[in-house]
């Protein structure tokens, strides 16, 4: 069969892409941070014609490499300093290989026992870790924003019975998600998807700290027209996508309690933090959550779509997504197992665990910590060396996310502007521009490990320098 080539040609194949991807990891660094967004040349660069009848298999890779290298922002690179998307570990990259080679289909127990077995037992250490009881329960998913759609889907089918029968038609108030104005938007999208709409997601200010306004909050749920409206959830966030912010959780707990709401805390990124021992006491409260949202592929650094939905209602992923069938198969029926396909969004499921599972037998919990302080650390030293340069940090987070502006240059939007466009076109680093309270800020996050103190400095220099250059003209 032409899909399976011969020994010799599988051999090429695979030494051709060894070669390729060992050039690039083991030279990341000397790569352009980021292309020139040329959308013509881009396009044109794309083989169409060649598609019709195939080309030599050694010639497609070099091209695909090709298109990549050049046309990529190189998120791996240790002057990427932008949003949550790190360097992919050795043991992830190698965990998608072996997942795209034997391709377990694990929507049935019985078809791929091991690697259900497998995320079920990181389920549970990952339950563990938050502090969730024994009870637990949960799910990996392709991303967060799924992981947000699952806790919005479990939350109402937790509070209307049969919603998971009669859906929105059968309920007879307007069910209403409250979180902070710096949630991430995916909250937004869940609410589109599942039939709610964005208009029942009400965004509460924040505080001074960039932190949800409890205050606000309370007022707002005191205020709602209970003959129309019914409070859902309340969605803490752990680590916000634009400062890194941690929303005081066991205050929010508090009031959900009180007010019997749904406690969701969105920690796909700063839920890493729980691996470390000197950073863990910042998600205080997490462990009192109905639900949370975790991303590995974040500060785990495995390959993307590695997301976890935890919830401490061992029950609730059943209710919400159990069906039977005829045509799947039933020889689990009469194990103690969970079949997945009855436990989540996804019907067909890629062994998503794998990529979390080998990366820990490789490095253990304990290899994850010192990499987590070690980027905390990095952190900190970007804080004090901006500091020790005139800069002005403008949000207050123990996660490794800086963003910083020259007091002289607050109101001048341009500045941020300007010096960004000039730093994207040098590649050197990539950084991003984030709004503060009004005020536009540079916005730096250290997301690989291998970046040190040097990539620091060099940032600095590179800041530095071009701030000088723009208050001479």
């Amino acid at each position: 069969m032409q899909f399976d080539f011969d020994l010799k040609q599988r051999k090429r194949i695979l030494e051709t892409v060894f070669e390729k991807i060992e050039n690039y990891y083991s030279s990341t660094k000397d790569f352009k941070t980021n292309p020139d967004l040329n959308i013509k040349e881009i396009r044109e660069s794309i083989l169409t014609k060649e598609l019709a009848i195939g080309i030599n298999p050694v010639k497609a890779i070099q091209h695909v490499i090709k298109g990549l290298e050049n046309f990529s922002v190189h998120t791996p690179h240790p002057k990427y300093f932008g949003l949550f998307n790190p360097r992919s570990n050795y043991a992830g990259i190698i965990a998608d290989l072996i997942t795209a080679t034997y391709n377990p289909q694990l929507a049935a127990w019985s078809h791929a026992p091991f690697a259900v077995e497998v995320e079920e037992l990181l389920i549970k250490e990952f339950a563990n870790k938050f502090g969730y009881n024994r009870n637990a329960d949960g799910v990996f998913t392709t991303g967060g924003a799924e992981a947000n759609l699952t806790a919005i889907l479990c939350a109402l089918n937790h509070k209307y019975s049969k919603f998971a029968r009669d859906g929105a038609f059968g309920l007879d108030k307007k069910p209403v998600i409250f979180c902070s104005a710096e949630a991430h938007h995916s909250i937004q999208k869940a609410a589109k998807v599942v039939g709610l709409g964005y208009n029942l997601v009400k965004s509460i200010p924040t505080t001074n700290d960039l932190k949800l306004d409890t205050e606000v909050l309370l007022q707002e749920i005191k205020n709602l027209d209970t003959s129309v409206y019914s409070p859902l959830m309340i969605i803490g966030t752990a680590g916000t996508t634009g400062t890194g912010t941690i929303d005081q959780l066991n205050q929010l707990n508090y009031i959900c309690k009180k007010y019997n709401i749904w406690f969701h805390v969105d920690a796909a990124y700063g839920g890493g933090a729980i691996l470390s021992q000197d950073l863990k006491h910042n998600l205080s409260g997490i462990e009192k959550s109905d639900s949370i949202t975790f991303d590995a592929h974040k500060w785990m650094s495995v390959p993307m779509g590695t997301s976890i939905f935890l919830t401490s209602k061992d029950d609730i992923l059943g209710k919400t997504f159990r069906i039977t069938t005829e045509y799947m198969p039933k020889e689990a029926d009469k194990l103690t197992v969970t079949e997945p396909f009855t436990h989540s969004i996804q019907w067909s499921r890629r062994f998503i665990g794998l990529k979390v599972y080998l990366s820990l037998l490789f490095y253990g919990w304990q290899g994850y910590e010192q990499t987590i302080n070690h980027q905390a650390k990095i952190g900190r030293y970007l804080k004090s060396q901006l500091l020790k340069n005139g800069w002005v940090i403008k949000n207050n987070t123990n996660l490794p996310v800086v963003c910083f502006t020259k007091n002289e240059f607050e109101t001048d939007s341009n500045f941020t502007k300007k010096i960004l466009n000039n730093i994207l076109a040098n590649g050197k680093s990539w950084l991003s521009i984030y709004p503060i309270k009004g005020i536009s800020t540079f916005r730096a996050c250290i997301t690989n490990y291998n970046t040190t103190e040097k990539e620091i400095d060099e940032l600095i220099d590179e800041l530095n320098k071009e701030a000088t250059l723009y208050a001479k003209q």
